[in-house]
């Protein structure tokens, strides 16, 4: 969520979208994590197995630009977004990540980062071969939201990376994020494996494969 967090009706807000979008134990999870327990399962996901049908933005107002967004933008987002503080989105960018995303009349409405080197999350290794990529991060801010535009910024994302040779998209996927899961279904997206990772007081961590698909 953007703006401010104070207040009976941020909280009632918070609670409204955390039911409404199917993320009730996703919530659970954050907050057993703010106290040292933190469990995780996660889908690695392949996207865009199968040709798609170009997603459609909703609504009547579609003058939305595809663009690639630098320090400015990241700044921004950072300066807006609850709860991504911890996130050093410029360092990503610096790192050779790309950022890509949809401005509505100069706005942001919606953005994702695009790994594409191999990367550690929560201290397992990925590889990733020069034809694939990871895309993550994915967000659609508040007033846009309801228009279809995480599945059409997808989608367009693909064709950005085969214009650059890389034909494999990857994501993961929280095992409780029922709206994630949802929105890439639309792409044609199918779980390769899911995974559990368990820290502990930020201290141990174990990592394990419960099923391949």
């Amino acid at each position: 969520m953007e703006g401010d967090k104070g207040g009976l009706s941020y909280r009632l807000k918070w609670m409204s979208n955390i039911i409404k979008h199917g993320l009730f134990w996703h919530g659970i999870r954050n907050n057993l994590a703010k106290i040292g327990i933190d469990f995780m399962p996660y889908y690695w996901v392949k996207e865009a197995i199968s040709p798609i049908s170009p997603p459609e933005i909703r609504g009547v107002e579609k003058d939305f630009k595809i663009t690639t967004f630098g320090e400015a933008e990241i700044n921004y987002i950072k300066n807006t977004i609850i709860g991504i503080e911890q996130k050093d989105l410029l360092a990503d960018l610096k790192n050779g990540e790309i950022c890509i995303g949809l401005k509505h009349k100069n706005e942001i409405a919606a953005y994702m980062f695009i790994k594409c080197r191999p990367f550690v999350f929560r201290k397992r290794f990925f590889d990733l071969k020069p034809t694939d990529s990871y895309l993550h991060s994915m967000y659609t801010f508040e007033a846009y939201r309801g228009k279809n535009l995480a599945p059409y910024l997808r989608y367009n994302s693909y064709n950005y990376l085969e214009k650059k040779g890389i034909t494999n998209f990857y994501s993961i996927s929280e095992y409780f994020n029922k709206s994630t899961i949802r929105f890439k279904k639309k792409l044609n997206s199918e779980p390769m494996k899911l995974y559990l990772s368990l820290v502990m007081f930020n201290y141990w961590t174990l990592n394990f494969i419960l099923k391949k698909y």
